[in-house]
């Protein structure tokens, strides 16, 4: 399931979100640290948007819904005030808030464009800015391709398309050892949807995903959260980590509850 892949992702990379070691040894550090870990926004609005699309719901009434009852999950200001506010007008976000959170969607949809239109539509409740809406079609869309048995390669390829080197500081055409030495944490989706399905491309297998992860000081949770759902749908799994686990561990009964649906 993408959608226990980007959980789990965003889980092991919250870790590394803000206290990430400047010299840290992501090639052999432990992948897991239970006292620094835990679910975040990005695992909140996936939650909420799986709950909609399940339930036929109202996607804003169910993203407030859910969202209100972690005020304190790591929502950026803006996104806050959206789901604590009276306003959820969107307000023209480009923030990689519109793709962490739409792994459900490239999971649920069989039909291309139907997929595609969700995905759209997931994103302009809030990011309506055109590289918002670009992040999370991109995503959902990865995540499809992989499911569906694309290579690596045709993945790339699509992304490629999207966000060519010529126009972004972090496209995918750019491997990890020539971003590593000048990425900057950055919250936006085209800093971080790109440099995200980066660290998919140049992996072998989901923890050697989440390690290449490891090796940006990034937005650590949200590239786990944004690609971790391709690495599941592409790798079959998550090879010797415990994912079953790990989610029964750090969700608690409402977000399971929706997870396992």
């Amino acid at each position: 399931m993408a959608i226990k892949g980007a959980v789990l992702g965003d889980i092991l990379g919250s870790q590394y979100e803000f206290n990430r070691p400047k010299k840290l040894d992501w090639k052999n550090v432990p992948l897991i640290n239970t006292t620094a870990m835990g679910f975040t926004d990005d695992t909140v609005m996936m939650m909420a948007i799986k709950k909609a699309i399940i339930e036929e719901a109202d996607l804003v009434d169910t993203m407030v819904e859910v969202g209100r009852k972690y005020p304190f999950c790591g929502y950026g200001g803006n996104f806050y005030r959206w789901i604590n506010g009276k306003n959820h007008e969107p307000y023209y976000s480009w923030g990689n808030g519109s793709a962490m959170r739409v792994a459900f969607v490239g999971e649920y949809y069989e039909n291309y464009e139907e997929m595609q239109k969700m995905a759209k539509k997931t994103a302009e409740v809030s990011h309506n800015h055109p590289e918002g809406i670009k992040g999370a079609v991109v995503t959902a869309t990865c995540i499809w391709m992989a499911k569906h048995g694309k290579s690596k390669q045709e993945i790339y390829d699509y992304v490629v398309k999207q966000y060519p080197k010529e126009e972004y500081e972090y496209s995918i055409e750019y491997s990890l050892d020539e971003i590593r030495p000048r990425y900057k944490w950055n919250e936006s989706c085209q800093g971080s949807v790109p440099a995200a399905m980066r660290c998919f491309y140049e992996s072998t297998d989901y923890e050697s995903f989440i390690r290449n992860i490891y090796s940006l000081e990034c937005d650590s949770d949200t590239f786990g959260a944004i690609a971790g759902g391709v690495a599941e749908e592409f790798y079959h799994g998550f090879g010797d980590i415990e994912a079953d686990g790990l989610l029964d561990s750090f969700l608690d009964d409402y977000l399971l509850a929706i997870l396992e649906k």
